[in-house]
């Protein structure tokens, strides 16, 4: 692992990155959805969230089914389960393949004990490289919102019930508002079991989210289709 100093620059960096490409990239959630920008928020940087996990990998990749804000579910391929400490305690994360187009490239989304309070109540997501070591450095410094967290304009995968942890993660990207007086986008109901190995009954996203930013933003959010009308803002990773 990089030494401190070096990590907190990288992490200074890559959210200046964020930031310049949320403002000005014709992908980010904000120029499509023409949201006012202003900085995103994090919480600081702080060492004790960044762990060594190791991937206990399934017997074989499993079709799952991960819920999304729009009550559809996103098709993606389970590969196993981060284990690692954190706060003195054992943890495990579920760990996701979008299918095509992302190459070695897996996320985790997870939601904590500050979600809906501090975070996204949606919950936020990590993205890492897979590795032949099976050994990763788990930051959840860099965890970040999924585009829904700024607008409705897009439809983003939920993490699955397992993917809850148990501790304050107050660490990474804090929840977005406009200003103090708006409401965020509204987070979901409780989901239950969100992911499943077995087909789902109801609407089912056939083609995986894709991300839409560079490097460690990239996210499993995909942009609403417009409808006939030429509407996106009105239709129906």
């Amino acid at each position: 692992m990089p030494a401190d100093a070096e990590w907190k620059r990288e992490l200074e960096t890559e959210r200046r990155m964020r930031d310049e490409f949320m403002l000005r990239h014709v992908e980010s959630p904000f120029v499509a959805g023409r949201v006012p920008f202003h900085p995103l928020r994090y919480f600081p940087v702080d060492g004790k969230f960044r762990v060594v996990a190791t991937l206990a990998r399934a017997p074989a990749p499993e079709e799952a089914y991960l819920r999304t804000n729009r009550d559809n579910q996103a098709v993606m391929r389970y590969l196993g389960d981060l284990v690692f400490r954190l706060e003195g305690a054992a943890h495990r994360l579920r760990v996701y393949h979008a299918g095509e187009g992302v190459g070695t490239s897996v996320f985790v989304p997870f939601r904590d004990r500050t979600s809906g309070r501090e975070s996204y109540g949606g919950g936020r997501y990590l993205t890492l490289e897979l590795n032949e070591s099976d050994e990763y450095d788990l930051d959840f410094n860099r965890a970040f919102n999924p585009y829904c967290a700024y607008t409705e304009e897009y439809e983003c995968s939920f993490p699955p019930v397992e993917n809850t942890l148990s501790v304050e993660v107050r660490a990474g990207e804090k929840e977005w508002r406009a200003d103090s007086a708006t409401p965020p986008p509204r987070p979901p109901r409780a989901t239950g079991a969100a992911a499943r190995s077995r087909s789902p009954r109801g609407r089912t996203a056939r083609r995986p989210p894709r991300g839409s930013t560079r490097g460690r933003a990239s996210s499993p959010s995909r942009r609403r289709a417009p409808s006939r009308a030429g509407s996106a803002r009105r239709s129906g990773r």
